[in-house]
């Protein structure tokens, strides 16, 4: 990581998700590069409209203002060239985001800059960009849109799936190939065995020294693991935690029901989970970011 980004929470973000570009985008899409160029020029001094991860965004780097030197940094990656990723820069300046590092790929993927930057996370909604953080040993997921809205406090909630997210995929391969009577008998057998870490268990743990900055229960940044596990596979996940030294707030096993009420319930300002259904069942909810990786998404 860059020594002066040392001790931060490093988050990376594309433009898609931070900026409403939809109408740009189309005109891409209809009558190609020069045209979306010449869009995005002429419409310079127009400030962008918030997009998917704009609250969360907001919320992550308000946790600087409790901080003497900023413990936080949202870096911005974009397909877009510097030129035309000037209305970006823009848009940020207006809507008051202390974001100041960035990386325009002029059409490219801006996969490449992710571990360069030392990020702990990339959120994109480009799900090819996705895949090759998560290849590269960098949590990230495609944020999905979500028509609900967001809770205007300063707590960030992260919520998490376990199997293939927080955790390897392991046991969901056992579950996938052998049946969930088979899966009851492994993660019993194995409870004193902690689970090998999934894509986010970096990123949870920069989140949890983030958090211990702060006295218990009194932080600004929440989490909980909502899985659709139930006992008797709960043990190996609690005690997996506890071998890691990670403080989860909340830990629901839900054991199979539909997870959406309870996230809403939670108050999640993201959701992150390997199974693109859950995804969007939960997204009626939340905020929810799809992680394809494991044996779901092979």
């Amino acid at each position: 990581m860059p020594q002066d980004l040392d001790n931060k929470l490093v988050i990376a973000i594309s433009s898609q998700a931070l900026f409403d570009l939809s109408d740009s985008h189309d005109v891409f899409e209809n009558q190609g590069l020069a045209a979306y160029s010449n869009y995005q020029i002429e419409h310079e001094a127009e400030p962008l409209e918030p997009g998917e991860a704009f609250p969360l965004v907001q919320k992550l780097l308000r946790i600087n203002e409790q901080f003497s030197t900023p413990r936080v940094e949202v870096i911005l990656l974009s397909r877009n060239s510097a030129d035309t990723g000037l209305r970006i820069f823009h848009s940020i300046e207006h809507h008051g985001l202390s974001i100041t590092r960035a990386a325009f790929c002029g059409g490219k993927s801006p996969y490449r800059y992710v571990s360069a930057f030392g990020c702990h996370l990339f959120l994109s909604t480009h799900g090819e960009d996705v895949r090759n953080a998560l290849n590269h040993g960098v949590a990230a997921a495609t944020l999905l849109a979500s028509a609900q809205p967001r809770a205007n406090d300063n707590e960030l909630r992260f919520a998490f799936d376990g199997d293939a997210v927080l955790f390897s995929d392991e046991a969901e391969r056992v579950y996938k190939k052998e049946g969930l009577e088979a899966f009851a008998r492994s993660e019993k057998a194995s409870a004193k065995t902690p689970l090998s870490g999934g894509p986010f268990k970096n990123f949870l743990q920069a989140l949890h020294r983030l958090q211990a900055e702060f006295p218990p229960e009194t932080g600004p940044i929440r989490t909980a693991l909502v899985t659709a596990r139930s006992a008797p596979a709960h043990e190996r996940v609690v005690l997996t935690l506890r071998d890691w030294n990670i403080r989860i707030d909340e830990s629901l096993f839900l054991g199979g029901l539909d997870k959406g009420v309870f996230l809403k319930s939670y108050g999640a300002d993201v959701f992150f989970d390997d199974q693109l259904q859950h995804c969007e069942s939960a997204s009626q909810n939340v905020a929810t970011g799809h992680v394809p990786h494991g044996i779901v998404n092979e």
